[in-house]
């Protein structure tokens, strides 16, 4: 595994034991029981994880996940850190390094955020690097449904278009809470907007940013 992908893996397993089953989470409706299941089937089960994607295979997901959600707890915290199993692509390094790294990331904030006493972490300029790039190449896919212009920008000046459109707002923030922003935590990432003010509180609120 890549070190970032591998670092972010055990530390949301350790935010998810230290948690428990039935803590609350930013994924609506989701307890961490619901977002341990979520990840062992994303990573062990191909055959359904397409369900998150494509509409037709959704029911297939629905009751792989209420198999794995049934499973003891620890059962699901040891597998997401022991990592995929050999036949799964994520345990390519290439697949690894592309797919796990911001999804980790966001999950182990979607565990840290939820909670009210929650501090921002301070994150190496290094991972902050990697994922600006990572964010570069999903920004259009994250930022589709945005209900106006989207623009991201990190505070050296380095942007990003994520939607075109008018009118448009710019959200500045470091990489790691513009990736949050993108991936439809608004309201948990700490960010600065920019534009109309409608146009602000329509970015805001929309449920339509990230996948």
């Amino acid at each position: 595994m890549s070190t970032h992908a591998k670092r972010e893996r055990l530390l949301l397993a350790d935010l998810l034991e230290t948690a428990g089953p039935e803590a609350p989470t930013l994924c609506e409706g989701w307890t961490t029981r619901d977002l341990a299941a979520h990840v062992v089937v994303r990573e062990r089960r191909p055959d359904a994880a397409g369900g998150m994607l494509v509409k037709q295979l959704a029911g297939r997901l629905e009751r792989v996940m209420a198999e794995f959600t049934a499973k003891p707890y620890e059962e699901l915290i040891q597998l997401i850190r022991s990592g995929p199993p050999r036949f799964s692509p994520f345990s390519l390094k290439q697949v690894d390094e592309l797919s796990n790294i911001v999804e980790f990331y966001v999950h182990t904030e979607d565990v840290r955020r939820a909670r009210p006493d929650w501090t921002p972490r301070e994150l190496d300029p290094v991972f902050q690097d990697v994922l600006w790039s990572r964010l570069e190449r999903s920004a259009r896919l994250m930022g589709r449904g945005a209900p106006t212009g989207l623009v991201l920008r990190r505070p050296d000046g380095q942007t990003v278009v994520a939607h075109r459109g008018t009118p448009v707002v710019t959200v500045t923030g470091e990489p790691s809470e513009l990736v949050l922003f993108a991936y439809g935590r608004q309201s948990a990432a700490t960010v600065g907007l920019d534009g109309d003010e409608d146009a602000i509180a329509k970015l805001r609120e929309t449920g339509r940013l990230g996948i």
